[in-house]
């Protein structure tokens, strides 16, 4: 019996996911001119884009709200009944207004339309009966059609707000490739948290913070271990008498000399250095610091500044920040 009921649950929701699936391909259909004047009208806004609906279309507006202010395109989310009373002051003369609603013909929006035309906003509605009230008062029909909900009950908004959303990421996709938006630029909307430091730590944000190893080619292996065990970065910087960078000693290095010398009394730091250490600029950023240390499975990179050495990044550094 358990099993049988854990079946019918499996069906269910694969049931659910394949009809949202499907609902999404088919407004593939109406993406067409229109959606692309529509692109190009918010491309040209001087204000903002207004983004309204009811009950779950305002959620789900709120949400394409958010997604084009963090994509280059400003925008603001309004609720439909707030805004008749009172909050349609926030919308602004070169502002226009995306208004989201499956029927569109609910009771706030045969109040709200009339006084955003009134005003001389542009608007553009995300709709499913593409009849509705609501589509026939809209500059831009933006086709969100439906055949059923994914509820049983063809009532709870399932099906109808996925697509929703979909084509509101469609949209703020489009704007974003437009605008030639940038990663750079994504980072400066997302400056929190592990992503933000993704898209802007610097090693230079990061080296400073360590201490600085660094040895003479000449110098004993006594004073070698001595300056690696100090900086407790398992690395320490080779140098020449001009001060150039002439390779590196790891940990592993010293491993490595113990295995292959009996008789240390002689050795000098130029005698078991890496003379080609892995190096990255210093202002290049932290996470492709990382990356490069994966891809040559090391803990740690020379900082450069105009072909000098100037400090060590460790993987523990990158770790710290959160970047994995």
């Amino acid at each position: 019996m358990r099993m049988n009921v854990e079946n019918q649950i499996q069906l269910l929701a694969k049931s659910v996911l394949r009809q949202e699936a499907e609902a999404i391909l088919n407004i593939i259909n109406f993406i067409d001119d229109s959606f692309e004047r529509c692109v190009e009208h918010i491309l040209s806004l001087r204000g903002r884009l207004v983004v309204t609906g009811v009950g779950k279309s305002a959620i789900i507006a709120q949400k394409i709200a958010a997604t084009l202010n963090s994509t280059g395109t400003p925008s603001l989310f309004m609720h439909a009944a707030d805004a008749i009373h009172g909050d349609l002051g926030m919308v602004q003369p070169t502002d226009s207004v995306l208004v989201i609603s499956k029927s569109g013909d609910t009771p706030e929006l045969k109040v709200l339309v009339p006084l955003i035309k009134r005003a001389g906003q542009k608007l553009i509605c995300m709709v499913s009966n593409t009849s509705s009230f609501l589509a026939k008062q809209s500059d831009f029909v933006l086709a969100a059609t439906i055949e059923v909900e994914a509820c049983p009950l063809n009532l709870a908004p399932t099906t109808s707000t996925t697509v929703c959303l979909a084509l509101g990421d469609a949209i703020a996709v489009c704007l974003l490739e437009k605008r030639g938006f940038t990663s750079s630029d994504f980072g400066k909307y997302h400056p929190g948290g592990a992503l933000g430091k993704k898209l802007y730590l610097k090693v230079s944000d990061i080296f400073p913070n360590n201490s600085f190893p660094i040895v003479q080619n000449t110098a004993s292996i006594k004073k070698v271990i001595v300056e690696i065990s100090a900086k407790r970065l398992g690395i320490t910087i080779v140098v020449d008498e001009q001060k150039n960078m002439v390779g590196v000693i790891t940990d592993g290095d010293i491993r490595r000399m113990l295995d292959k010398y009996d008789d240390l009394k002689n050795l000098t730091a130029n005698d078991i250095m890496n003379k080609s250490p892995k190096t990255i600029p210093f202002d290049e950023y932290a996470i492709n610091a990382l990356n490069y240390m994966q891809e040559n499975n090391i803990t740690q990179l020379v900082a450069m500044k105009k072909g000098m050495p100037i400090g060590i990044v460790h993987l523990h550094d990158l770790l710290k920040e959160g970047l994995v």
